[in-house]
């Protein structure tokens, strides 16, 4: 008998079985597509030699993540690379706001009116980001705080809705920027902890930056599979799992799959339901000939760029998919 039986190779999947597999368990993991990595996949997509990520690409919060961290993922062949800006996001005047490793390059994008209120935002947090991060992500009651005063001042900052603390800005350079911070959730604006989302996002920038996986997002699922392997765990691919019946006896299965499947598989009726399921997105890939000619050049040497003219604009477009289930307007 196993000690757990993981059903879903994404990326959750995975870490919770490399997680076991560390402490001596025993565990197999089945997915139901030829490919691990559910999220973290990479495919020839448009052109043959183009080889696109179908689901997330950067990984601000996956170079940051303590998992990962804890594992010796580039033994593997996982290797993070950085463009000379994490983020920026360009206007249609041909400028751009930028998410920098540096908080003063950060600050002066906004220019001198938000230029202090950016800086005295967060730098009081990156001395002590690794804490703060494994904190903020810890489930509540799960685990004590490692640093409960600064997860509490963080919280002052954090539980309310983003446009609280977008108040704080005069002009709508930092405040775009940081309602695209809170775009990558795909959350209203208002919502609770909006603020927390975007300042996570802007301090993981400046604590190690927004890379991506050379050779595409399957790279990292590849090293969890491999470090998996030598930890004696096993993954069985092109395996669905229909019933309980389908998996070998195990002290624990571990599911990372959408609720509607949890339920199908293990018999649990009609439990989940009245299940909502949060808003997606749209996504296109480009086979390019060239670099996209942005006109601020800012945007030119970013590895993500965020498009939105204003914080209206973007807040509209999340309240449409969130709140109202429809496509935003172009």
């Amino acid at each position: 008998m196993l000690d757990a039986v993981v059903v879903g190779a994404g990326p959750n999947g995975l870490t919770a079985a490399v997680e076991l597999a560390r402490r001596g368990f025993s565990v197999a993991v089945f997915e139901a597509r030829s490919t691990v990595g559910g999220g973290a996949r990479t495919e020839e997509l448009t052109l043959p030699g183009f080889r696109h990520d179908p689901c997330s690409a950067a990984h601000p919060l996956g170079v940051n993540s303590p998992a990962f961290r804890a594992m010796p993922l580039e033994r593997y062949g996982l290797e993070w690379l950085h463009a000379r800006l994490p983020m920026a996001h360009p206007f249609p005047d041909g400028s751009a706001a930028v998410l920098s490793r540096s908080v003063a390059e950060t600050a002066a994008s906004f220019g001198p009116r938000d230029a202090g209120t950016y800086r005295r935002l967060v730098k009081p947090f990156l001395p002590k980001w690794d804490t703060l991060l494994r904190d903020f992500m810890s489930l509540p009651m799960s685990s004590l705080p490692r640093d409960p005063v600064t997860l509490a001042r963080f919280g002052l900052v954090g539980l309310p809705p983003s446009t609280w603390l977008m108040r704080r800005f005069r002009d709508e350079r930092a405040r775009a920027l940081f309602a695209g911070l809170v775009a990558h959730v795909i959350a209203p604006l208002d919502g609770i902890v909006t603020g927390g989302v975007g300042m996570v996002f802007a301090l993981a920038a400046h604590a190690r930056g927004w890379p991506v996986a050379r050779g595409g997002s399957q790279s990292l699922s590849d090293a969890l599979t491999a470090y998996l392997t030598d930890l004696g765990g096993s993954v069985h691919t092109d395996y669905e799992v229909r019933r309980l019946d389908d998996l070998p006896p195990a002290r624990a299965y571990v599911f990372d799959t959408s609720p509607a499947a949890l339920a199908r598989i293990a018999g649990l009726g009609n439990a989940y339901d009245g299940f909502r399921y949060g808003a997606s997105v749209f996504k296109v890939d480009y086979a390019l000939d060239g670099p996209v000619p942005w006109t601020a050049e800012e945007a030119r040497a970013a590895g993500t760029v965020q498009v939105g003219a204003s914080k209206e604009e973007i807040g509209a477009a999340l309240h449409a998919a969130s709140r109202a289930g429809r496509a935003p307007d172009a």
